[in-house]
């Protein structure tokens, strides 16, 4: 169970002339299960949507395209008493029309709050926007019918109030998705982030067909099988008579002198990446001995690793073994 914040009772927004008002001194505070919210905003083409991948990643809570107006309305869910929401966070940006104005009085009124959060501002070059624009064909929400750079120019001249209010300004040029990802971790997550890689182990049968989610996918049908053996043929990899028949010959232990030296360089340049998940699929032909002893020698080894998640999957194990 998370720990409750105390949080001021919400106020109304700022009106166009920029009254709020005023809290009356003996107004309860609220107990909330939330902890942070994330605003994430920025250039159109400067990497909004990498960050709310990393942040839902975390296990925030995650909105895209949010109307600044209505950032309001979802912290009073928030802060309800039967929320379970702890860490969220939402993109806000110039797709919100005439609501993006709205923005920095909803940052004001989240300061009087006395709820934690931060303003991710993510910008790049001029050049590097239109690079990117092109590459993905898309109109700029600000000049649907003229030149991408006339688009971004009118949006830096709407961010320009937001960027000074901001608690993390990221230049996002010659940067990658990797290392995009990088920097915010650093930024907001630190020693505390949970964006441990999810890995599943697998294991299927080639006669039911190979699973289409595999990033990773191992043959092992060279691996003597239990299935011609009539007392072996009831049992699964789970069981140890099987692990014992399938490596008498040594071929089992020389699989795994190669391959987990591939699987943890691998790991280790995933993990580096930012990658989120990651399935690795060992096949045999009913999908019920070799597969899946592999699969729980693989898991079992991977599973002491305090840098990824694991999960195992036998697809066929519990299936009738018929003939192969």
């Amino acid at each position: 169970m998370g720990v409750m914040a105390v949080i001021r009772p919400l106020r109304p927004l700022r009106g166009a002339a920029g009254q709020r008002s005023a809290a009356k001194a003996d107004e309860p505070v609220v107990q909330s299960r939330l902890q942070d919210l994330v605003v994430i905003t920025g250039f159109s083409g400067a990497g909004k949507s990498t960050a709310m991948n990393v942040f839902e990643d975390a296990g925030y809570f995650c909105v895209d395209n949010l109307p600044p107006e209505m950032i309001r309305s979802l912290v009073e869910l928030f802060v309800h008493k039967g929320s379970k929401v702890e860490r969220a966070a939402v993109v806000s940006d110039v797709r919100g029309g005439v609501y993006f104005e709205a923005l920095r009085a909803v940052v004001d009124d989240l300061d009087a709050l006395g709820l934690s959060h931060h303003v991710l501002f993510l910008e790049a070059a001029e050049q590097t926007l239109v690079t990117r624009y092109k590459e993905t064909r898309r109109r700029h929400p600000l000049a649907p019918e003229g030149s991408v750079a006339s688009g971004i120019a009118a949006e830096r001249v709407a961010l320009g109030p937001l960027k000074s209010r901001a608690d993390v300004v990221i230049d996002t040029t010659g940067l990658s998705s990797a290392m995009l990802r990088c920097k915010i971790v650093e930024a907001f997550l630190g020693a505390q982030s949970t964006t441990r890689m999810a890995v599943t182990f697998t294991s299927f049968g080639f006669k039911h067909g190979p699973p289409r989610d595999a990033d990773l996918l191992f043959d092992v049908r060279f691996l003597p099988n239990p299935h011609y053996e009539s007392q072996l043929r009831p049992l699964t990899g789970l069981d140890p008579q099987i692990v014992e028949f399938i490596d008498a010959d040594g071929r089992l232990d020389a699989l795994y002198a190669l391959l987990e030296p591939l699987l943890d360089h691998l790991l280790d340049e995933y993990v580096a990446e930012g990658k989120s998940y990651l399935v690795v699929a060992i096949g045999c032909t009913g999908g019920r001995h070799r597969s899946v002893a592999i699969v729980e020698h693989l898991a079992a080894r991977y599973g002491a690793r305090g840098d990824v998640l694991v999960s195992v999957n036998h697809r066929y194990a519990d299936k009738p073994d018929q003939d192969q």
